[in-house]
């Protein structure tokens, strides 16, 4: 085959592609707009009452025949889960992406690196239930609550969200030019002033992207978080009392309502609720990384 037809079949193929995954996207977005938006443009539900209403009662309906949708207490409890798990992770992620780049990289990139990778294999459900047995077991024991809440699910979530930060974590620190400690020994610091001063500082852009996308994966789990944080629809009032997210919500009803009713139409205002703050996530991700290659340019 001539060369140039060689290019224009691999130059067909790629652009097949890209626009196979480009109306794959698009067709999600609009799918799940369309559901989601029918909650607000037919069942006569406003958007205020939906974001900041406080009851979630779909099978109700509140003094003026409507159903009792808010969403404020599985929103509270998404973005709880969410900070607190990556609060936890992450100064165990940074360390373990400093152990493995500056002080031990042998043994970290042989041994430790490939443990770690190892833990994102591992299915949702395992975790889910490591946390029944295990995390509500222990909550329990100390606090006298019910041991599921807040607190369960977001030790839960750390532990799945740890593989992905650590990893892109020792990316970022790999990634800073060796210079930039060559230069800074030169200098007469040690090597936690180098670590701390300059190579940090230096992946910093790279750090945030991983920390965002961990609270991307955390934000969007559910069936872990589903097993451990006592699936009730209110505010939570403390990390040890029940709470739900907003994944916890729609794993447990989209399955038992039919298409076209109010409370489906809800679940879907749920997800597009998901979907949205996701592309927040990925366009934050976006902006740090613009900026990051600004700052190295």
């Amino acid at each position: 085959m001539p060369k140039h037809r060689l290019e224009r079949c691999g130059l067909t193929v790629t652009g097949a592609c890209v626009a196979l995954v480009t109306v794959l996207v698009v067709t999600l977005i609009v799918m799940v707009a369309s559901h989601g938006l029918a909650t607000f443009a037919n069942d006569g539900i406003a958007v205020g009452d939906f974001l900041l209403g406080t009851t979630w009662n779909p099978h109700q309906a509140d003094a003026n025949g409507n159903p009792t949708v808010g969403a404020l207490p599985m929103i509270c409890g998404s973005f709880a889960v969410t900070i607190l798990s990556t609060v936890i992770a992450l100064p165990i992620a940074i360390g373990s992406a400093i152990f493995v780049v500056e002080v031990a990289p042998g043994f970290g990139r042989r041994v430790f690196q490939p443990l770690i990778e190892l833990l994102v294999g591992i299915p949702s459900v395992v975790y889910g239930l490591i946390g029944l047995s295990v995390v509500v077991a222990w909550t329990r024991s100390w606090s006298g609550s019910t041991g599921y809440g807040i607190l369960s699910a977001s030790i839960v979530l750390a532990v799945m969200v740890l593989p992905t930060v650590t990893s892109l974590s020792i990316d970022a620190l790999a990634s800073v030019p060796h210079e930039y400690r060559e230069g800074s020994y030169a200098l007469g610091c040690t090597r936690w002033q180098t670590i701390w001063n300059v190579v940090l500082r230096s992946a910093t852009p790279s750090l945030m992207t991983a920390t965002i996308l961990g609270m991307t994966r955390a934000f969007g789990e559910s069936l872990a978080v589903q097993m451990v944080i006592g699936n009730s629809a209110q505010i939570p009032g403390s990390l040890l009392t029940p709470a739900s997210t907003l994944t916890s919500v729609l794993t447990m009803g989209m399955g038992n309502e039919a298409m076209g009713t109010v409370y489906n139409d809800v679940l879907w205002s749920l997800a597009l609720l998901l979907m949205a703050m996701s592309l927040v996530f990925i366009l934050i991700i976006h902006l740090i990384g613009g900026r990051g290659a600004v700052r190295h340019g």
